[in-house]
């Protein structure tokens, strides 16, 4: 298999690295804006010549018996183990700013993925029914859908697409990638781990709006994995519909976080530097609204402020946990939600400014508002930025109606060491993932995804795998017989008036 090299506009497809004939964009280093190497946009050439190897590869794969399968993706998850993975990590931190403690976390994270689906699909196949008529076998099998499309964010680029790339080849399809533009450079690197695949079962194509589109709508494929945006999320959704084709999508969000009066404090406002930091906010569950009871306000609030001034700024590869924003227009966003709240009455306790230590590129500083009400658009909108704005409440009953108060549904934060609110929490909360006292964890065997305009469908679980697989009723009857309902219908069985027989 041929080498990645940054300097060159290539893609993955049919086992190793190709040069792209497509236009050649830089890509810029959100913390110094220097170039960090080139991408290209694939031709419609480059495109059906993938999607084509991809289809005959795909078609050898779920041909194979899921023990064979499941051995492959072992050796997937042994070469991310065994690899040495700084490189990747390394490109990641550069060109879209993530410290690299995060950086390389996130690569060593996914070997797991592969080794949860790859039994997952061994054990779970199908369902023997009880039988609805003697004699009969009836039972239900689970099959491949043919290549899934996987159109994948900045900010987890290699574990949120190990996800739903894990669950599609366990199930037995093929699989296309659509790195998003700024996370292309690591995406292609970390593909060199697929190389005891089959050649062409799974590409890496880098490219815009106009290749997503393309994917869809292509005959070609037949499954499609979001994650982004609510408004990218609909127009994905859209078109995948229209082609009738399944997609799961996970929107982003504006999570929640809520501190009771029980609230451990010291752990609460750790905890909640994390939740709302972590990655300069760009996190699709960051903790971004906050609603902290009245009898414990002020003294969270202090101990939030002193935890959040200890945070260091810088790029991704110096000592520090706060990196850049992606790009000019995501700090841009940020700015005005702070100001848009500054104006209408929020006070800032911290940040809500670019650091005077780093000039150049994209940072802002980790930044806390209080005195924050309805009327702002930061309580609204997704922020993707490192800001947490906080409500003043009376008590639990308040903090769940205005968490719930959103259109956003993914996930949902609480601190507290009563198990009566942690328990109310769980049940009331109109979220697709609760957090109580540990925000942001997940687990291979537990569904991750969204309520509301949050998404649709669920990653991981057996959930995330039944996304890439689709289910056929067998009915066997291994004792045959004529059945007493087929034509034609014995005499007693029509009816007489006026000495006509009618059915």
């Amino acid at each position: 298999m041929s080498s990645f090299d940054l300097s060159k506009p290539q893609y993955y497809s049919s086992g190793g690295y190709r040069q792209s004939l497509g236009p050649v964009l830089e890509v810029i280093d959100p913390a110094r804006l220097e170039t960090v190497g080139v991408i290209t946009e694939v031709t419609g050439d480059e495109l059906s010549a993938t999607l084509d190897a991809a289809t005959a590869a795909q078609r050898k794969w779920k041909a194979l018996d899921a023990k064979t399968r499941a051995t492959i993706l072992h050796k997937i998850a042994n070469r991310i183990e065994a690899t040495d993975m700084r490189r990747c990590a390394e490109i990641m931190s550069r060109e879209m700013g993530k410290p690299y403690p995060e950086a390389i976390g996130e690569v060593a994270n996914c070997a797991g993925a592969f080794r949860y689906f790859a039994e997952m699909a061994r054990d779970e196949a199908g369902k023997v029914a009880g039988t609805t008529q003697a004699g009969s076998f009836q039972f239900a099998r689970y099959e491949p859908l043919g290549l899934s499309v996987h159109i994948m964010p900045f900010n987890f680029p290699i574990l949120l697409m190990c996800w739903t790339v894990a669950a599609s080849l366990a199930s037995g399809n093929g699989c296309i990638i659509k790195p998003a533009p700024a996370t292309t450079l690591s995406t292609l690197e970390f593909m060199q781990v697929f190389a005891d695949l089959p050649d062409g079962l799974i590409a890496c194509l880098p490219g815009g709006a106009a290749l997503a589109q393309a994917l869809i709508a292509s005959p070609k494929t037949h499954a499609v994995a979001f994650t982004g945006s609510v408004a990218a999320g609909r127009a994905v959704a859209m078109a995948a519909a229209g082609q009738m084709k399944p997609a799961v999508i996970e929107a982003g969000g504006s999570d929640p976080m809520i501190i009771t009066a029980h609230a451990p404090l010291e752990i609460a406002a750790a905890g909640a530097v994390t939740a709302a930091f972590h990655m300069s906010g760009q996190v699709c569950t960051s903790a971004e609204r906050f609603f902290v009871v009245d009898a414990v306000f002020d003294d969270f609030i202090a101990k939030f402020v002193a935890e959040t001034r200890r945070l260091r700024i810088g790029h991704g590869l110096s000592c520090a946990e706060i990196g850049p924003l992606v790009s000019e227009a995501a700090r841009a966003k940020v700015i005005r939600l702070v100001e848009d709240a500054v104006s209408k009455g929020a006070k800032v306790e911290t940040g809500g400014r670019i650091p005077p230590s780093e000039p150049v590129g994209w940072f802002y500083e980790p930044t806390i508002l209080t005195g924050c009400t309805a009327d702002m658009a930061i309580m609204h909108e997704e922020c993707f930025g490192p800001v947490a704005a906080v409500m003043r409440v009376a008590d639990f009953n308040e903090a769940i109606d205005k968490a719930n108060d959103s259109e956003f549904g993914l996930g949902a934060s609480v601190f507290t060491t009563s198990l009566e609110e942690a328990m109310d929490a769980a049940e009331r909360l109109e979220a697709g993932m609760v957090w109580v006292n540990n925000p942001l964890i997940d687990n291979d065997a537990l569904p991750f995804g969204g309520w509301k305009s949050s998404g649709i469908g669920r990653e991981l679980s057996r959930l995330g795998l039944d996304t890439f697989r689709r289910s056929k009723m067998v009915i066997i009857d291994h004792k045959p017989v004529r059945q007493d309902w087929w034509y034609p219908y014995p005499d007693d069985w029509f009816y007489e008036t006026g000495g006509r027989k009618h059915v």
